[in-house]
C-alpha cells in the first residue's frame, strides 16, 4: 500500500455509525514527518468542515495499528505508535455526521519534536483538501465499478495494484476493469505468485472482475497486413488470460482503418472463430462505442448483424459514455482547435438513442473528464443519459474511466465525485 503525499488522504472519508445513528465522519491522515513516532507525541488534531464543524485538537479521536484512542489515552499510551506507512485514522463526533458532496476539510496537526527547543514546539502542519463525501446506499437500478485505466499514470508511479482497488472499494464500488497489458505484469504470462495476489486482493477489498480490456494490433508488422487467424489468436489468447483472472467480459481494441473508427475488415472473421471458446469460457466478446462513431453508424449496425446472424450470447455492445459528451475538453497546453481531432469538443449522440441498441449492450463504461467542487460534470449530461440507461431497462455496470487531467492522485477524488454524482442521480430516478 501507498499513502498519498497530502496529509490529508483521498480514501476513508466517511461518516461513522453506532447501530442506526450516525455519531460522526473519519478521514485518514498520514504521517508529516520523515519518520515515525511514538503516538505519545501527538498533540492533536484541530478540524473544520466549512461553516458546519470546528472543533480543537482534544476532541477527535485516534485510530492507530487497529485500535481506537481518545487523546488522552494515547498520551498514557506505551507501544502505541504512528508509523511512516500507515495512515492515521482521525474520528470527529458529530451526531447526524456530515452530509453528502465535497467539503473542504482543514486541519492543524501537533506533534512534539523532543529534538526541537521547546519554544518551537509543537510542530503545526496545516492543510486544506476538497474532498468528497459520497451517498450511502440508493444505488438505484444500477451496478458500480472502476477501470483502472482511470488511475493512468499514477498507476505504477504513485498507486501500486493494492493501493488502487483500495481506492475502488472506497468509492462503495463492487467491479473493477483492467487492461490487461497495462496492469498484468509478465503479460500474457502473469506469475503463479501475481495470480494468488491479484485474487487476495479482490477477496480484501470485496471487489469483482468485470471487464478485461485488449488488444487486437492489426498494425503489428510495417508494411504486412494482419490476417483474420492471426487476430483470432491474439483475441483468443486474451480471453484465455481474462478468464482465469475472472472476467466476464472482455473489450477487444480492433485495429482501425477509418478516422471514424471503422474497425479493420479482419474483426468479423476473428471474432467468429474465437466465440466458440468464448461460450466455452464463460466471456462475452465486446467492442466499444467510442466517439467519434455514434450509435447510429455502420460499424454498430455490423455488430448488430453479427450478432443477430449466429445467434450467440457471447457478443455485445459496450458503450462508451464519452459520446453523449455536449461541451468541449479544454484545450491543454499547445493545443488548438485547428490542431486536435474535433471530436474532442464532443459529439452530442442523444441518449435517447440507447434504447435502439439496449437489448445489445452489455457493459457501460462510465467516461468523464472533469467534475467540479458543485458535483457538475463539465462534459457529460448525467441526469439524460442515466434516464435513457434506466428507461431502457439496463441493469448493468457503470464502470467510471476518467480520462482527464493526470496530476498526481486527481484521479482518485473525481473518481470519488463521479460516484457521489451518478449514484444520487440513479437513486432520484429508481
Amino acid at each position: 500500500m501507498l499513502l498519498e503525499r497530502d496529509l490529508i488522504q483521498a480514501t476513508g472519508f466517511r461518516n461513522v455509525r453506532d447501530g442506526d445513528r450516525i455519531t460522526g465522519f473519519q478521514f485518514r491522515v498520514r504521517m508529516p514527518s520523515y519518520r515515525g513516532m511514538a503516538a505519545s507525541l501527538i498533540d492533536g488534531v484541530a478540524v473544520r468542515v466549512g461553516n458546519l464543524v470546528d472543533v480543537p485538537a482534544d476532541v477527535p479521536s485516534w485510530t492507530l495499528q487497529g485500535k481506537t484512542h481518545t487523546l488522552q489515552e494515547l498520551w498514557a499510551s506505551e507501544g502505541v505508535r504512528w508509523q511512516l506507512d500507515e495512515a492515521a485514522t482521525v474520528t470527529v463526533p458529530l451526531e447526524g455526521g456530515l452530509p453528502q458532496g465535497v467539503h473542504e476539510l482543514q486541519i492543524e496537526l501537533k506533534l512534539r519534536m523532543s529534538y526541537i527547543p521547546v519554544e518551537h514546539q509543537p510542530s503545526v502542519y496545516r492543510e486544506s483538501r476538497w474532498i468528497t463525501l459520497g451517498p450511502e446506499g440508493g444505488e438505484g437500478v444500477f451496478r458500480y465499478g472502476v477501470s483502472l485505466y482511470s488511475f493512468m499514470h499514477d498507476f505504477g508511479t504513485v498507486l501500486d495494484l493494492e493501493t488502487a482497488l483500495a481506492a475502488v472499494a472506497d468509492t462503495g464500488a463492487t467491479g473493477v476493469e483492467i487492461l490487461g497489458e497495462g496492469h498484468v505484469p509478465g503479460y500474457p504470462e502473469p506469475t503463479p505468485e501475481w495470480i494468488d495476489q491479484w485474487f487476495s486482493l479482490l477477496e480484501k477489498y470485496s471487489l469483482e472482475p468485470t471487464n478485461y480490456g485488449s488488444w487486437i494490433d492489426t498494425r503489428l508488422r510495417p508494411g504486412a497486413a494482419m490476417t483474420a487467424e492471426e487476430g483470432a489468436a491474439a483475441l483468443q489468447r486474451d480471453l484465455r488470460l481474462a478468464n482465469r483472472l475472472g472476467f466476464g467480459f472482455v473489450r477487444p481494441k480492433i485495429g482501425l482503418v477509418s478516422s471514424d473508427l471503422i474497425p479493420d475488415p479482419i474483426w468479423t472473421e476473428s471474432v467468429e472463430r474465437s466465440l466458440d471458446l468464448a461460450h466455452e469460457l464463460g466471456v462475452v466478446i465486446c467492442p466499444e462505442i467510442h466517439s467519434p462513431t455514434p450509435i447510429k453508424h455502420p460499424v454498430v449496425d455490423d455488430y448488430i448483424n453479427l450478432i443477430e446472424r449466429t445467434g450467440t450470447k457471447n457478443f455485445g455492445l459496450l458503450i462508451d459514455t464519452g459520446i453523449f459528451q455536449d461541451r468541449p475538453i479544454p484545450l491543454r497546453a499547445g493545443e488548438t482547435r485547428e490542431t486536435r481531432p474535433a471530436f474532442l469538443d464532443g459529439i452530442g449522440v442523444d441518449p435517447a438513442d440507447f434504447a435502439d441498441v439496449a437489448k445489445y449492450v452489455v457493459f457501460v463504461q462510465a467516461k468523464f473528464h472533469d467534475i467540479d467542487q458543485n458535483l457538475e460534470d463539465q462534459q457529460i449530461p448525467w441526469r439524460p443519459v442515466l434516464k435513457a440507461l434506466k428507461d431502457s431497462g439496463y441493469d448493468g455496470y457503470l464502470s467510471s474511466e476518467y480520462e482527464g487531467e493526470r496530476t498526481p492522485w486527481r484521479s482518485i477524488e473525481q473518481v470519488r465525485r463521479q460516484h457521489s454524482l451518478i449514484r444520487t442521480i440513479a437513486a432520484e430516478l429508481a
